[in-house]
């Protein structure tokens, strides 16, 4: 499988604060990679490292195999970025604004562009200014998906969209990435959007990565466990893995991460109890790491 993002030892500081310190990670060709991280955890950080926006301060960046602050204009054709603030010409109509980014590639697709517009109600003769937040937010997707791009990097693309353009923005997505040839970069915190199209998950913490990987093998790895003992149990557990804990009496609600089979029978030893295994969706999972 080709990869087409690489990170090696990459670190990013502003004023000697470290955003990203030393993150390493590997994005591979038609994978939904979804990004998550509290706020200041480093995510646009992230983003515009691996566009070459940002200059990284140690490690290498890679994208398509060229180093991402010197891409090639070739390479940044294959290349859709939505960013959390859509900067576009206020003085210009909508229409105009996207036949000008169209006239830049040889392979844009109008049926899909036009597509959008229709679904989205974007009206495209009002002038940019004019838009309100969420129309501008569309009309720089719609932008950004025009020429099918190899790898799209979208930065809370639905955080100004109402309930119904979100759905609508995620079926177009999943369209787009229907190719199997297209990567998508996805940093939002609506986990339930992750869970409708993201195949891998991208963790971030305190600048680095703290997870990288399928979104399933996550879900099976953190459990709520709920404990029935023959006796009171302890208030505090001291065990590899415990992101909380709520003991009352010979019950208990554990969450941990690494969960196997071996470590269930070896809690019901060391704890004398019975153990029900709940599956927790993203949302909880995220919650729960951080408080971890």
């Amino acid at each position: 499988m080709e990869t087409i993002v690489q990170l090696r030892g990459v670190r990013k500081t502003f004023n000697g604060y470290p955003a990203l310190d030393n993150v390493n990670l590997d994005i591979d060709r038609g994978r939904v990679v979804g990004l998550l991280g509290k706020n200041g955890s480093g995510k646009t950080t992230l983003l515009k490292c691996i566009l070459g926006l940002l200059e990284v301060s140690s490690g290498d960046s890679l994208v398509f195999g060229e180093n991402s602050w010197n891409l090639t204009g070739a390479t940044k054709a294959r290349i859709g970025y939505v960013p959390q603030k859509v900067e576009l010409l206020p003085w210009i109509r909508a229409r105009h604004m996207i036949d000008y980014i169209a006239s830049f590639y040889n392979n844009w697709n109008h049926r899909l562009v036009d597509s959008l517009v229709r679904d989205w109600e974007l009206d495209v003769d009002q002038r940019v200014r004019d838009l309100s937040e969420g129309q501008r937010q569309k009309l720089g997707i719609i932008i950004a998906m025009g020429h099918e791009p190899e790898l799209l990097l979208l930065d809370e693309p639905a955080a100004s969209l109402d309930p119904q353009a979100r759905r609508m923005f995620l079926s177009a997505l999943i369209e787009v990435v229907a190719n199997e040839n297209r990567t998508v970069v996805l940093s939002t915190h609506l986990t339930s959007d992750l869970e409708r199209i993201a195949s891998d998950i991208v963790m971030l913490r305190n600048g680095g990565v703290d997870y990288a990987g399928p979104i399933d093998a996550l879900k099976d790895s953190v459990k709520s466990l709920r404990l029935q003992g023959r006796r009171r149990l302890p208030e505090t557990i001291d065990f590899p893995g415990v992101l909380s804990w709520k003991p009352q009496g010979n019950t208990g609600v554990l969450t941990l991460r690494g969960v196997t089979p071996e470590i269930i029978q070896e809690l019901e030893a060391l704890y004398d109890a019975e153990i029900e295994v709940w599956d927790l969706n993203l949302e909880d999972i995220f919650v729960g790491v951080h408080r971890g």
